[in-house]
């Protein structure tokens, strides 16, 4: 279409960004798998009628999407998931009257040590019966819980976020000076994201009325049987003995994690080849890769677990529908920002560089975008580095990947809704106004000032 590539540069843009923001928008309205496959109508007007060249899908962020969910899913299918749950209860039933603070702290820890948000599902159901049997409102913690799963992620060892964060740091023209790679980056995530937790919890214990005190929930409690309804029959997984053969599995997962972490840390202990006469040891996304295999296969074969149920479980159908989402959209946008940056480095460089913030603020708005931390980072943090963003900021502001919680139509918050039986935990009537936009502006806010200090003590700043 010649008249289309005849069009000022300007006007290319403007025509393709709108294309990929009816992807965008059509593919979150849809939902699910379609958020990718909407990525493949966006790449063909693009390509075919701007004749813009391809970009690279990320295919080292898939391909770590499809490992640590298939360790994941083979740990929730050999049931060594349940062995992590029932050590959360204890703590959580331990001290119900701080459900509010501490279900956030085992919900992140979770996502920290799995990878995925996505286990955040096994815990509502608990922690709304912890809630509700102690006369706590359960939209305190359950908001809280769903909003920290996530904001977990960016803190995991074995995250896509995190090594596609690292990549792109290391990769960058202008190289953060003492900065290594993955664990230097988990020096700062890690911490910014318990102070962010943190915050979302002493907020949380505070909010809304006390369930004697809601005239609106002790009017609908009349009902006997909306009564019997909220206060149901427990979940729980305590005085359920677990055989050994689960623990086993926990424990291969945790020691593998550890293992990743260890490599991360001294890289001497990675096998190196000489490229153009240097010496570069593995890099840590092939590692997580190979080790995430490594550890599906002594899971399913030391703890007998049955393969055909690893296919079938939450976290997997929730990993693959993300590795779909991001090789969509990390296609789409790749193709589309990379022929437009210099114009975009003129247009928003001195912006950017003169009001770091707002770096966050596109970050996070993305993120809502897409759905996707890791999806997020490589659709924008390239764009960034080539308009001349400092990489410290990126790394200061790692937390700001995590806008989706903006509207409620992430599973997780969803899911928190459904679990929620008393409905305190809600869609406001604006659609805005719902139970996970104030913690999730506290958790990512307080993380990424966080993460500004940490990074400025540890001298990147």
């Amino acid at each position: 279409m010649e008249f289309l590539t005849n069009l000022s540069n300007g006007t290319q843009f403007a025509l393709q960004l709108i294309i990929v923001l009816i992807c965008l928008f059509y593919g979150a309205k849809k939902g699910g798998i379609a958020l990718g496959m909407l990525g493949g109508i966006g790449l063909v007007l693009i390509v075919f009628g701007f004749s813009v060249k391809p970009g690279n899908p990320a295919t080292d962020v898939i391909f770590t999407i499809l490992a640590v969910v298939v360790a994941s899913a083979t740990l929730q299918a050999s049931g060594g998931l349940d062995v992590m749950l029932q050590i959360a209860e204890k703590i959580l039933r331990k001290n119900p009257k701080y459900v509010s603070i501490l279900a956030p702290f085992v919900t992140s820890t979770l996502t920290i040590l799995c990878g995925t948000g996505h286990v955040v599902y096994t815990v509502l159901p608990i922690v709304y019966d912890i809630a509700i049997k102690n006369g706590i409102r359960p939209e305190r913690p359950m908001a809280a819980s769903s909003i920290a799963a996530q904001l977990g992620i960016i803190a995991s060892p074995v995250s896509v976020a995190v090594v596609t964060l690292t990549a792109f740091l290391l990769n960058a023209n202008h190289h953060l000076e003492n900065f290594n790679g993955y664990t230097d980056l988990l020096k700062i995530t890690i911490p910014s994201t318990y102070i962010g937790v943190l915050a979302i919890g002493i907020f949380s214990w505070f909010r809304g009325k006390d369930l004697d005190k809601d005239p609106e929930f002790q009017e609908r409690i009349k009902d006997p049987e909306f009564k019997n309804y909220v206060y149901g029959d427990s979940t729980t997984l305590l005085g359920k003995k677990l055989p050994m053969i689960q623990w086993v599995a926990m424990w291969i997962f945790l020691a593998a994690i550890a293992l990743v972490a260890l490599l991360g840390y001294y890289s001497d202990l990675r096998p190196a080849w000489e490229v153009k006469g240097v010496m570069k040891p593995l890099g840590m996304t092939q590692v997580i890769q190979i080790f995430m295999l490594l550890t599906g296969s002594l899971i399913l074969i030391c703890c007998k677990t049955d393969a055909s149920k690893i296919g079938k479980n939450e976290i997997f159908r929730s990993g693959m529908i993300a590795m779909v989402a991001v090789f969509g959209i990390s296609w789409l946008a790749n193709t589309m920002f990379s022929v437009h940056t210099p114009m975009i480095k003129e247009a928003l460089g001195a912006v950017v560089t003169d009001h770091p913030w707002t770096y966050a603020v596109m970050l996070l708005l993305i993120s809502k975008l897409v759905n996707s931390q890791a999806a997020a980072l490589v659709a924008f943090v390239p764009l960034a580095l080539g308009i001349g963003v400092s990489p410290a900021i990126i790394l200061a502001f790692a937390p700001a990947c995590y806008g989706y919680y903006i509207l409620p139509t992430y599973p997780s918050d969803l899911a928190a809704i459904q679990f929620d039986r008393s409905g305190t935990t809600h869609i406001g009537r604006f659609v805005i106004n719902h139970s996970f936009i104030i913690p999730g502006l506290i958790g990512v806010i307080v993380s990424c000032i966080a993460g500004y200090i940490i990074t400025g003590l540890f001298g990147y700043l």
